[in-house]
């Protein structure tokens, strides 16, 4: 590799020297980036696909070592690495090279549906392909009802993977967790035990009483928080690391568990004993 002015050093797919001062003409950028051997920056990466996508000729510049790293950094008095810079110009990271490139900058503080929309979606394929196994007709009572069991599994795993973290969020809002802080630690184990049992068919009794309860009790809470107290809040139904906000999509969560307890309830006893 070629060492450059500032004693960093080209990617070996570069044949000639260029400093962090040298002029660009046309499509063609500068990219500083850290590749150590323990270490590969992913924005670097990253950054140096949207440089090629967008037809610019990279002059790939590695970061070895933490000295050279931060020998860039003061040279430059920047903080992090990738640089860009083009026309001779220092574009800064990542995102600056988005937003010069045109394309969106995600906010990390924005509020987003997607999870539960994904969540939504992974878990209605799902039931359609239960269906295909089964020999099942598609789009049936009973895709519905494994839709909305395996829903409930999905979102639970999602709890489950920072239990704490859920229940501290779920605090903010629950009417019965707020009176007894155990039941925001059980929540995630109640639905996968209830989604699981639903899916299944097994022990119709104990999958209605949970459902009701836990769906139930948080249709109430987020209608309280939203709609009658008027509050902000960001919702637990994906765990508590999420981004999205307490409100209607979040609401259909319990209302899917009410509606299927019901439903269960209704199939499992009212038509059962109405058929004998």
């Amino acid at each position: 590799m070629v060492q450059t002015l500032y004693g960093l050093h080209r990617s070996p797919n570069k044949d000639h020297a260029v400093t962090s001062h040298a002029a660009t003409t046309g499509k063609r950028a500068i990219l500083y980036r850290m590749v150590m051997p323990g270490h590969i920056c992913p924005y670097g990466l990253k950054a140096r696909y949207l440089l090629k996508a967008r037809g610019y000729e990279v002059e790939d510049h590695w970061l070895t070592t933490r000295a050279e790293t931060d020998a860039f950094k003061a040279a430059h008095d920047v903080k992090t690495t990738p640089q860009a810079f083009i026309g001779g110009e220092r574009l800064g990271g990542h995102d600056d090279l988005r937003r010069y490139l045109g394309l969106k900058v995600k906010d990390p503080d924005a509020t987003s549906y997607t999870p539960v929309l994904a969540v939504f979606a992974v878990a209605a394929l799902l039931a359609l392909a239960i269906d295909w196994l089964t020999a099942t007709p598609l789009a049936s009572a009973a895709t519905i009802e494994r839709f909305v069991s395996v829903t409930m599994v999905l979102l639970a795993m999602l709890k489950l993977q920072d239990v704490d973290r859920f229940a501290t969020m779920f605090l903010g809002y629950d009417l019965l967790a707020r009176r007894f802080v155990p039941y925001a630690y059980a929540y995630p184990f109640a639905q996968l035990g209830a989604g699981l049992l639903m899916l299944t068919g097994a022990l119709p009794w104990l999958s209605v009483s949970v459902a009701l309860v836990i769906g139930g009790v948080g249709a109430v809470s987020i209608y309280q928080a939203v709609y009658v107290e008027k509050r902000s809040l960001k919702c637990a139904c994906v765990g508590g690391g999420s981004n999205v906000p307490l409100g209607f999509v979040s609401l259909t969560e319990d209302v899917f568990m009410v509606g299927m307890a019901v439903w269960m309830a209704l199939e499992t006893w009212v038509l059962s004993a109405a058929m004998h």
